[in-house]
């Protein structure tokens, strides 16, 4: 059983993902508490600080990296350990982006539940690594525009891609395939937003100087 305190931190939106990742560490013993996204995260870490963070990247509201940016800025939160789990951000620009803001292990979709637990045990033994100084704001925004920007031409390429096979598939195969585009066009709009929020933010830097 687990005797330490607080929790672990569960920040996914995906449902069954979330009740996969909820259900295998509580076999273990964990305390566990979840978010739906980073917004919701951060509420609950201003209550109670987790011992670990272990977080989806691409979210409505508010994504892994802007809420992992904003845990590293604050002194009372920087020593938390994030681990990142992705299904879309798995380049290596994407998980060295994710150190740079201080993930201490990168895992990929679908999670190995062997694999994953392992990971949490390992980093909740571990003296977590603060030594690196957050990165700036300006130093984040330009990081994280270019991850998107790659991101979003990937998923409309998908996207288009799929549109295309759609048309050549007998009428029995179409639904999975129109779930597919479906869950693609949703990701690409999730990133469309996210990368407008951050030209924004970037215009007002610059304007304000």
């Amino acid at each position: 059983m687990d005797t330490q305190p607080g929790p672990l931190l569960i920040v996914e939106d995906v449902p069954n993902i979330l009740e996969l990742l909820e259900v295998t560490l509580r076999f273990k013993g964990y305390t566990v508490i979840s978010a739906r996204n980073g917004q919701e995260a951060l509420e609950l870490i201003s209550k109670e600080i987790p011992r670990v963070v272990i977080t989806d990247i691409l979210m409505p509201k508010m994504d892994g990296y802007t809420m992992a940016f904003n845990l590293r800025r604050e002194p009372d939160t920087r020593h938390i350990p994030i681990v990142f789990l992705s299904a879309t951000y798995v380049t290596p620009e994407d998980k060295e982006f994710a150190l740079s803001l201080g993930a201490v292990r990168f895992l990929e979709k679908p999670v190995d539940t062997k694999d994953f637990l392992l990971t949490i045990a390992d980093v909740l033994t571990s003296q977590p690594d603060t030594s690196a100084p957050p990165l700036g704001e300006n130093e984040f925004l330009l990081g994280y525009r270019k991850r998107l920007e790659v991101k979003l031409r990937h998923k409309n390429t998908q996207i288009l891609r799929t549109e295309r096979l759609l048309e050549t598939l007998p009428t029995e195969q179409r639904p999975a395939f129109s779930a597919l585009l479906e869950e693609a066009q949703e990701q690409r709009d999730e990133i469309q937003y996210d990368l407008d929020e951050i030209y924004d933010r970037l215009e007002h830097i610059q304007k304000t100087g």
